[in-house]
């Protein structure tokens, strides 16, 4: 017999998504068991880019200042399209409490979140353990989750089940919750080489080329991360080129790191592919059960906005999760309240992802355009914009601070911070 767990929530995924929201749970008193399938937090290549409402959050939440040593501003931001400048933007004149993004890996970030709830009673972190099945109670309700891990089967049961195991979410295909998946029309190649002496260590940079394009971010300690983008299901005919391809790409887009790349790029295994799709989930719950991050709302790489959405995410789901439970303790079921918290989470949340989205897929399709008219009018674009501090502000405040600007109207309710003992 699989032995047995009872919490209050189990979390599937120990990713920004999961445990920020198992932090934010512990900090409210809320039982919390987050399964997470990896041994140790090693995710090079993903989700490093902190858009500065996340900063703002982790500084709020008191993880900033845990991190920081391991992180990287990014004062500026420069798009280049055959060698001109066409945009430029200095995050200092942003009137914002945090008006950078940062470069931020996520083992520190992972680390950090999982200290700092390991120290508050009801905090668990399962690792190498897999979800395989959804339990459900005698009226269908979802009520737990099965598992395996090094010591065999087991289950844990939870008035809450949250699916925070990201874009190929395994928990959201056990739900049976309907969803629609759009391929984009490339995929990305990634991978990092030692920042060129050229290069201030501050400056996001995207460089354009045709219907071509990469990106350049500056990271931790001293490297760049670079991705460019490749034809949909391209990689398997860009490989049989040999890793040549891979360093013409770069010296056609930003040839002051062509040695850099050619000396620390010399196979293709020392890269990484990220294929590029949006997902949309209609409902992101369903009795005893919530979708939040990835898994219920995939977005692209474009702009960072993958960490940011699943950090608000778990902000927002721990508050109104915490106030059902509370709910349920006075004596009423706790079902009918998590249900609806459940459905408030989506309600408050789901505008904001659906912006991030449209604006995403308007970059996307511009990176995309080929023909010579189109190219013409994207650069006319990209002037107009760069020419005029006020749509750069307008449309940086719908990309980036979203958060920060509604502060000043309504305050987002975060976890207190523990009383440090002896105070």
């Amino acid at each position: 017999m699989a032995a047995a767990h009872r919490t209050q929530v189990c979390v599937v995924g120990g990713g920004p998504a999961g445990l920020t929201l198992a932090l934010e749970l512990a900090r409210r008193s809320v039982a919390v068991t987050v399964v997470e399938q990896s041994a140790r937090f090693d995710r090079s290549f993903r989700g490093e880019s902190i858009s500065p409402d996340s900063v703002w959050l982790l500084d709020r939440m008191g993880l900033l200042d845990k991190v920081r040593d391991q992180t990287l501003e990014t004062h500026h931001m420069e798009i280049m399209e055959n060698g001109r400048t066409v945009l430029s933007a200095d995050f200092a004149a942003f009137d914002q409490p945090s008006p950078y993004p940062m470069e931020l890996p996520q083992p520190p970030l992972l680390t950090a979140l999982t200290e700092e709830a390991s120290a508050l009673p009801g905090f668990k972190l399962v690792r190498k353990a897999a979800a395989t099945g959804l339990l459900h109670d005698a009226d269908g309700r979802v009520a737990g989750v099965r598992c395996t891990g090094p010591d065999g089967p087991f289950e844990v049961h939870a008035a809450l089940t949250v699916g925070a195991d990201g874009r190929f979410s395994k928990v959201r295909e056990m739900s049976g919750l309907a969803y629609e998946k759009t391929p984009l029309e490339r995929d990305f190649v990634w991978f990092k080489v030692p920042r060129p002496a050229a290069w201030d260590g501050h400056t996001y940079r995207v460089r354009i080329v045709g219907d071509r394009h990469g990106l350049f971010i500056p990271t931790v300690p001293d490297l760049v991360r670079v991705g460019f983008n490749i034809p949909k299901g391209g990689l398997r005919d860009m490989r049989k080129e040999g890793v040549r391809a891979l360093h013409a790409r770069i010296d056609e887009l930003a040839p002051e790191i062509s040695t850099g790349v050619r000396d620390a790029v010399t196979k293709w295994s020392d890269t990484s592919m990220l294929d590029i799709f949006t997902t949309v989930v209609p409902q992101w719950s369903c009795p005893g059960l919530a979708l939040m991050g990835d898994a219920a709302h995939t977005l692209t790489p474009v702009l960072g906005q993958g960490v940011n959405h699943a950090i608000t995410d778990a902000v927002v789901l721990a508050r109104l999760t915490s106030e059902a439970l509370a709910h349920g303790g006075t004596g009423a079921s706790p079902h009918a309240a998590l249900d609806a918290a459940t459905q408030r989470f989506q309600q408050e949340r789901e505008a904001s992802v659906a912006v991030a989205r449209t604006l995403q897929l308007r970059q996307e399709r511009a990176f995309a355009l080929s023909g010579r008219l189109s190219r013409a009018l994207r650069r006319t674009v990209y002037r107009t914009v760069g020419s005029s501090t006020r749509a750069k502000g307008k449309i940086f405040a719908r990309i980036y601070y979203p958060l920060q600007e509604a502060e000043r109207t309504r305050p987002l309710d975060i976890a207190p911070l523990p009383v440090p003992s002896g105070q």
